[in-house]
């Protein structure tokens, strides 16, 4: 299993990035993926989760209404559309498997992460 994050960049504050996940030796479709931060000094947090068979979406509430998770099946990668960014976004992030409870968590697979950088 592997998962490969891309499309991190810089940006002003309010700017937009869009990360994709790309998936190889097996069919995202079958997995929960979602996207996890980790800021310097901080814990890795999960941040948005898309169920695989459902396709339901969850966020994390700080950033609810400003990213969007999706999922194109046919090319076997998730998306993470950012807009409205925060310097707070700044962090490398990751995808991975994950789960939902009382928040996002991860549940076995990692990507290699792409760094974020928010500022003006």
């Amino acid at each position: 299993v592997q998962l490969q994050a891309s499309g991190g960049g810089s940006v002003q504050p309010g700017g937009s990035l869009r990360l994709s996940c790309a998936a190889s030796r097996f069919a995202l479709d079958y997995y929960a993926i979602g996207w996890f931060r980790q800021a310097p000094g901080k814990e890795r947090e999960g941040i948005s989760c898309i169920q695989g068979s459902a396709g339901s979406t969850h966020y994390a509430d700080s950033v609810k209404g400003r990213f969007t998770i999706s999922r194109d099946n046919r090319k076997n990668t998730v998306y993470l559309q950012m807009n409205s960014l925060k310097p707070e976004d700044t962090a490398v992030y990751y995808c991975g498997t994950c789960g939902v409870g009382d928040n996002i968590y991860h549940t076995g697979y990692w990507g290699q992460g792409t760094q974020v950088t928010v500022s003006s």
